[in-house]
């Protein structure tokens, strides 16, 4: 509009003419561009349902097939473990070949219901989801039991009593459970007692060598001289020196714990960047706060790393000294099934083994997320 006025005082003429220029030419603009707005073509209006139903997650699949061939796979095994007799093993059959079956062709149905319906309900909705990854696994599974089941119970393929069918497990786990948890849960006390001091000597001394020169003049040629050695070596020698198998047990498994702490922990204090020492001195910290607050957070990967090494460490030195001197938990279980030559025992106290330590590991990973979940943006795991 100014511009107008401008241009109309240059030409001479009034300023109530411009005015009216002016509004002329607004007004021309103002139906240009309700015209032009006209002539688009025109958006459909959403209504709220509509909106909600384009930003919606997308709709699970009718059929689960996976989960159907899983479901598949378990009736197979269902049905050959019941309508195939065993091959009798002297004047004895099998016990729970027909609970075996059944639990297969509850699975089989379960699975099958989750694959054709299993959206109907919220929970079995849930539950189709949890188990929508494992879905090969559980065709696989069923798989290797049927073979299982076929080598041993119903054909004699492996001979006995070097190998048992899945259901003598079932007897097992049913007839000596009390046997196997008592194992179990001193198994896990050693364990606990050897890993929790290892880990805690293993951390100080790494921190201490790699804060201070003086301490890692005198501790590190220690650790390269008697880390390296197998702490099974010196199971004969803790057993003389320490009153019990139990400590000398402990003793070797804290051992084996520390000295994989140590060094990973010594790495990663060593290699902390410098440029956040001098940061925090320019603002005043402490010599305590630079190793609290700098080094130990800034080294925490290293550490997990090197509790990772221990706790896989000390489950072999933990069986072994259970089966040479200390008389409880599993490692004594399989020793004693093996004087019994009863092999498959030793199965089920493998399986409780295996579970058991996966349990431990997923444990030390579910702390090290939360230990660690201020770094996720930075590090890598």
């Amino acid at each position: 509009m100014s511009a107008i006025l401008d241009n109309a005082a240059l030409r001479g003429a009034s300023p109530a003419s411009a005015l009216e220029l002016t509004e002329q030419t607004e007004g021309s603009a103002l139906r240009t561009s309700a015209a032009s707005a006209a002539s688009l073509p025109r958006v459909p209006a959403f209504d709220e349902t509509e909106i909600d139903q384009l930003f919606a997650a997308p709709r699970t699949s009718a059929l689960w097939g996976v989960g159907f061939a899983a479901a598949l796979a378990w009736a197979a095994f269902g049905a050959l473990t019941l309508r195939w007799p065993n091959k009798a093993v002297g004047f004895s059959d099998w016990a729970f070949t027909d609970e075996l079956g059944v639990f297969a062709l509850a699975v089989a149905a379960l699975l099958a219901v989750l694959s054709v319906a299993g959206r109907a309900t919220p929970p079995l909705l849930r539950l189709r989801e949890a188990l929508t990854g494992a879905g090969p696994w559980l065709v696989a599974i069923a798989v290797a039991l049927s073979a299982w089941e076929i080598l041993t119970a119903k054909t004699g393929s492996l001979p006995t009593p070097f190998f048992a069918p899945p259901q003598a497990l079932i007897e097992v786990y049913t007839e000596d459970w009390r046997r196997l948890g008592d194992s179990a849960a001193n198994t896990l006390k050693l364990l606990g007692l050897g890993f929790g001091f290892g880990a805690i000597a293993g951390f100080l001394i790494g921190v201490s060598i790699g804060w201070s020169r003086a301490i890692g003049y005198w501790v590190h040629p220690v650790l390269r001289v008697l880390g390296p050695v197998p702490a099974t070596a010196l199971l004969p020698l803790t057993f003389y020196f320490f009153p019990s198998s139990y400590s000398a047990a402990a003793f070797l498994i804290a051992l084996s714990t520390a000295f994989p702490v140590a060094v990973l922990t010594w790495s990663g204090v060593a290699g902390v960047n410098k440029s956040y020492y001098d940061v925090a001195r320019t603002l005043g910290a402490s010599e305590a706060f630079l190793v609290l607050r700098v080094a130990i957070p800034a080294a925490l990967p290293n550490v997990f790393v090197g509790l990772f090494m221990g706790l896989g460490a000390s489950f072999s030195v933990l069986v072994t000294a259970e089966m040479m001197g200390v008389k409880s938990g599993l490692g004594w279980y399989l020793t004693w099934a093996q004087g019994w030559a009863s092999y498959v025992n030793m199965y089920a106290a493998l399986i409780v083994m295996a579970l058991l330590f996966s349990g431990v590991i997923t444990l030390l990973f579910t702390v090290r997320d939360r230990a660690l979940a201020w770094q996720k943006g930075t590090v890598k795991w």
